[in-house]
């Protein structure tokens, strides 16, 4: 970890948690790290660097976290060992908390919500989210690790059917991140744990509210998930996120939460009610920056018919070869940042599904061995800009290669 440099620096003394917060708005960095035994971090452009103060001790960060944490976070970080919420700082800056116990001491991670929405273009997304977001019923998950954009995404969709649809649309979320206001569409926010007890009871509530679509902020536990799952199947858009890698995994993992003499009956309402997932990491973009990769499957009767057949291993190959549907893989998208020279190879390769088919990939590319002809008409089949192109080494490959997997 570099330390930290000029822009950085707020002084030797004992920090203040204003001051950390302005460097971090000053500089445009995104996330915040106070922990004993450090001076306090930050990350920019997915690289951290040390803040010029002191090393922090037991004393600094409990005063650092009585200094934003509500009463009643404070009494939940008491009884179970960590708390989450979200404060706005000044001039509409959000930034979004995790407070924590680690080694008998207190540590915080902040991370700065962008104040303006991201459009569709700027995050790169695929086209196909217009169409699925604008279905009249389904399941759409938005999936990926932490800090991998996931809020960010959903934001954006929410805010893109604000801005060109009437629709009464309900969140549910642990904390509210992003505030919606009310411009076409009405947006109903819920926090869990201040408005709502828990994300099951939310969608329950939500469903006597004349819904046109549910936001449920992290489907985290078999109760949610199936609620969420009933509330698609009735006749309601139904946004989810899921801390999986990739479109079969997510399929897997949601079957997986149920037990075993369910999960025969949940495949087939699984393969009814899921309409597409988005599987998305996070990049550092040259020179700076982050950039979002990511991975679309959108339910065909193909693959409905592979969840409800438990064929979930064939998924992937579904994807690839459904191109003109607008699905492609992670590793797909992967490349084309490469290739776009908008990320370095080793950053696509650290974040791939299958590092050695992409690298044999990418080293076919440098040598000049793919096929500019197959990359033309791949190309004109290609209806969306911003969709990945499969583009073959000219030597022999294997059909079955999927450039991706879980």
């Amino acid at each position: 970890m570099a330390t930290g440099t000029s822009p950085a620096e707020i002084g030797g003394a004992t920090p203040q948690m204003e001051k950390l917060l302005n460097t971090i708005i000053q500089i445009k960095a995104s996330d915040l790290f106070i922990t004993v035994g450090s001076k306090p971090a930050i990350k920019k452009g997915g690289h951290y660097r040390l803040m010029e103060t002191k090393v922090l001790d037991k004393d600094d960060t409990v005063a650092l976290m009585k200094s934003i944490t509500p009463d009643r976070c404070q009494q939940e970080l008491q009884e179970v060992g960590g708390t989450d919420f979200a404060i706005e700082y000044k001039e509409g800056v959000r930034f979004r908390v995790a407070v924590f116990r680690q080694r008998g001491t207190i540590g915080i991670v902040m991370r700065r919500i962008p104040s303006e929405f991201l459009s569709f273009e700027q995050i790169r997304m695929p086209e196909a989210i217009k169409r699925l977001i604008n279905r009249p019923r389904g399941l759409l998950l938005v999936t990926g690790p932490t800090g991998s954009g996931k809020t960010t995404s959903l934001a954006s969709m929410i805010n893109f059917l604000n801005n060109n649809y009437d629709r009464h649309i309900i969140t549910l979320e642990d904390p509210i991140e992003y505030y919606h206001k009310h411009i076409k569409s009405l947006v109903n926010q819920r926090e869990v744990g201040v408005d709502v007890p828990d994300f099951k009871e939310g969608i329950r509530r939500a469903l006597r509210m004349a819904p046109d679509i549910i936001l449920v902020g992290e489907m985290r536990d078999l109760d949610t998930i199936h609620a969420a799952i009933e509330a698609a199947e009735t006749g309601h858009i139904v946004f989810g996120t899921l801390h999986t890698n990739s479109a079969s995994s997510t399929v897997n993992r949601i079957i997986d939460v149920f037990p075993k003499d369910q999960q025969d009956q949940i495949r087939t309402q699984l393969s009814v009610a899921l309409i597409g997932v988005l599987s998305q990491t996070l990049l550092p973009r040259k020179p700076d920056g982050v950039i979002a990769a990511y991975e679309m499957m959108i339910v065909t009767p193909a693959i409905s018919n592979l969840i409800r057949e438990n064929k979930t291993y064939r998924i992937d190959s579904s994807i690839q070869t459904g191109a003109k549907e607008g699905m492609f893989l992670m590793d797909e998208s992967l490349f084309r940042l490469w290739r776009e020279g908008i990320c370095e190879k080793e950053e696509v390769l650290l974040k791939c599904q299958k590092p050695q088919e992409l690298a044999d990939r990418i080293r076919a590319a440098e040598e000049g061995a793919l096929d500019d002809d197959d990359e033309d008409e791949e190309d004109d089949d290609d209806d969306d800009d911003d969709r990945p192109r499969r583009k073959r080494p000219s030597r022999s490959r294997d059909d079955d290669d999927d450039d991706d997997d879980d």
